[in-house]
């Protein structure tokens, strides 16, 4: 019980992160990855800065700025240049869809790296669920543009760079603050995007961007960028990676209704049932049987 703060922080932050896809999906159109990058984390870093220094929080240590500068770097600056591009090759809800599978991919992590055992129940998730996510890209076709593909296996590297940073984060938080962490990893990613986008020549398209609609740019960078990724480093503090992580499937259900109403995107009864298949997977997956009850006054049964 201990821990539900933290999933509902974390189911608070998937959600605004499926809407997140939506809206970057809505102002992708002729824009590259790096314009949308530097408008959602630069405004997000601009917004987190003010707030942790407000609150005088407690800085990482010397030694862990390399590990918390490269975490940033992962998540913020590599993980999202995927993401926006693979935003511009499919639809809002099969993107977030794909990045579903964080979960099932933060368990493999941390079974690789020692930290979490693999057990029976949740190697069975792991495959019910990614024949969920299969099932749910594989149908519709249809309704997906044309290479959808392409932005769907750059979404599950997105998710396989997350799983890296929800795992090796932990240590890092617990040693500083979340705020601290948070403000330090992303100035790190934000720095990073503005000087890539530089050399690109990304900020010439970021009027272009903007004019299009103020008011989703402004959302992306506070919504998207600051308060979402402030409410998952919260929950990482209050409870384990994976329990986060679960919290993701989240994310195409908002994706998809917001993505409905801003561009017309359908929502498939097979992007639908997919979903719940998904859900299935992560449920048994994150779950442990509950041990059988001891016979009352610990008494035995007679034989």
């Amino acid at each position: 019980m201990a821990e539900w703060p933290g999933v509902m922080l974390a189911v608070l932050s998937s959600a605004l992160g499926g809407s997140a896809a939506a809206v970057t999906r809505y102002l992708v159109g002729g824009a590259d990855p790096f314009a949308l990058g530097i408008i959602r984390f630069g405004l997000g870093f601009l917004c987190v800065l003010p707030v942790a220094l407000l609150m005088r929080v407690r800085w990482p240590a010397r030694r862990d700025w390399p590990g918390v500068a490269g975490l940033g770097l992962l998540f913020y600056g590599f993980a999202m240049i995927l993401y926006n591009i693979a935003i511009g090759y499919t639809t809002a809800a099969r993107a977030a869809l794909a990045l579903s599978t964080l979960p099932l991919q933060t368990m493999l992590v941390g079974a690789l790296l020692g930290i979490e055992p693999l057990t029976a129940r949740k190697t069975l998730g792991v495959v019910i669920a990614t024949a969920g996510v299969a099932a749910a890209l594989s149908t519709g076709l249809a309704h997906a543009p044309a290479g959808a593909w392409r932005g769907e296996l750059l979404m599950l590297g997105t998710a396989l760079c997350m799983a890296f940073y929800n795992i090796w984060s932990r240590p890092f938080i617990e040693r500083s603050s979340a705020f601290g962490f948070l403000t330090v990893g992303m100035g790190a990613g934000a720095l990073a995007l503005v000087a890539a986008g530089a050399v690109a020549g990304s900020f010439a398209g970021l009027p272009a961007i903007i004019s299009r609609d103020w008011f989703a740019t402004i959302y992306l960078g506070l919504a998207g960028g600051a308060f979402a990724f402030i409410l998952w480093i919260l929950a990482l503090q209050r409870t384990s990676p994976t329990r986060v992580a679960i919290t993701m499937t989240v994310n195409p259900l908002s994706a998809a209704l917001l993505a409905a109403a801003l561009v017309a995107e359908p929502v498939t009864v097979n992007f639908l049932f997919g979903l719940a298949v998904v859900g299935v997977g992560i449920w048994l997956a994150a779950t442990t049987p509950r041990p059988p009850a001891p016979a009352r006054g610990g008494e035995k049964r007679p034989s």
